[in-house]
């Protein structure tokens, strides 16, 4: 990586932290389907553009598990262009100033043929299955979220019925072979390749970045977000983050999603008008 994308390292009498890592669904957006909150956004935002201009607070850049194309629409939004971003619960580094998407170069051909094998399976075991418009709608199936390459995303209304699904989905990968990991979010099952996790894509931020533990403040709202834990001096959850966070956390502020990450940003010592 050049040193245009590295972070200048600042003394801590300077700024409190060198980057700050946030995750995005229970963060800066909802989880399901309720509206962003802009004016939220629109505060992170002038701070984040403030933090690059003035390097006096620490900028942030993401880690999520979302796709490059939703990303990238954030990054945007947010001014998040000197430093990359983590996508796709780390298949993807992506830098807005370069527009440059990185897959992780240990993620082989085979590994993505056999994530395209596993989603058309979940296509034709879980899936909606053909039929009128009327018939479709009476019975809904497993949808898959658009946008993933190297995973897959798995969404039903019913969030009871969709875990339940998760044991046969791990006994299918492991008859096939193929190596995948399933979890479970508050709404998504995830469908990952087992060596690729939201760990390994900050790995590999930060070993370009070249910012060190002691210099990080991470915010994240499950247990997804543990890998931002354990890579951050510094970590705080918004309100509404699952209990099993919350626990490891140094600060939970008392507001939720965007609102809580605007506390969050103050509390370290940053300026959100």
């Amino acid at each position: 990586m050049t040193s245009s994308h590295r972070v200048p390292p600042l003394s801590p009498q300077s700024r409190p932290y060198d980057l700050i890592i946030c995750d995005i669904d229970g963060c800066l957006s909802p989880e399901g389907t309720a509206p962003i909150h802009l004016d939220h956004l629109a505060k992170i935002s002038a701070y984040n553009h403030e933090a690059v201009a003035t390097a006096n607070a620490p900028p942030i850049t993401l880690c999520s598990g979302r796709p490059q194309p939703f990303g990238e629409a954030m990054c945007k939004i947010l001014g998040i262009a000197q430093v990359p971003c983590v996508f796709e619960n780390g298949a993807w580094l992506y830098r807005l100033d370069t527009n440059q998407y990185e897959l992780d170069p240990s993620i082989t051909d085979q590994h993505l043929a056999d994530v395209q094998a596993l989603s058309r399976w979940v296509s034709t075991e879980f899936g909606t299955p053909p039929g009128t418009a009327a018939e479709r709608q009476r019975t809904v199936g497993v949808t898959q979220q658009p946008g993933k390459i190297a995973s897959v995303s798995l969404y039903h209304p019913d969030t009871e019925y969709l875990r339940s699904l998760m044991p046969a989905l791990a006994e299918q990968c492991r008859r096939a072979g193929w190596p995948i990991r399933v979890s479970m979010t508050w709404l998504y099952i995830n469908l990952d390749l087992a060596h690729i996790s939201k760990g390994t894509g900050l790995d590999r931020l930060l070993r370009e970045a070249k910012i060190p533990k002691d210099r990080i403040a991470g915010i994240g709202d499950t247990m997804s977000d543990l890998p931002i834990r354990e890579r951050s001096a510094y970590f705080a959850c918004p309100a509404n983050a699952h209990e099993d966070i919350k626990r490891l956390a140094d600060y939970v502020s008392p507001l939720p999603e965007a609102a809580g990450v605007v506390d969050i940003l103050t509390r370290l010592n940053t300026r959100v008008a």
